[in-house]
């Protein structure tokens, strides 16, 4: 049940968002920006094993985590300006943030920062 619950509310915010771009795209995109993603895992991460020290691990990690997360919404719109149907645009700037991701995951580790 609690499972359900979790993703009922998760569900509610992402469709919610999505609603809100519709009408308000500025709006939409201020809700999308904030870390209501991560602060979700974190309440849910907390409540299921109240364990703080999982809570500062997955905070930690998110905080290294945003930055190559950046380059999708650089190329996203990049992409769709010039051309690219949004499916393809979609599937090459996921693809390219994940090897930017893959870059960054080798940069940290060489200069001493777990993830």
């Amino acid at each position: 049940m609690q499972y359900l619950i979790k993703t009922i509310i998760t569900a509610i915010v992402v469709v919610g968002i999505a609603e809100i771009g519709k009408k308000f795209s500025p709006i939409a995109a201020i809700l999308a920006s904030l870390p209501l993603t991560s602060i979700l895992a974190m309440i849910w991460l907390y409540t299921d094993t109240k364990d703080v020290q999982k809570v500062i691990d997955l905070s930690s990690n998110i905080f290294w985590a945003v930055l190559p997360s950046l380059i999708f919404f650089l190329f996203l719109p990049l992409l769709l300006k010039n051309g690219f149907k949004f499916g393809i645009a979609m599937v090459l700037s996921t693809v390219i943030m994940f090897i930017a991701y893959s870059i960054y995951v080798v940069i940290l580790q060489k200069v001493g920062i777990k993830f």
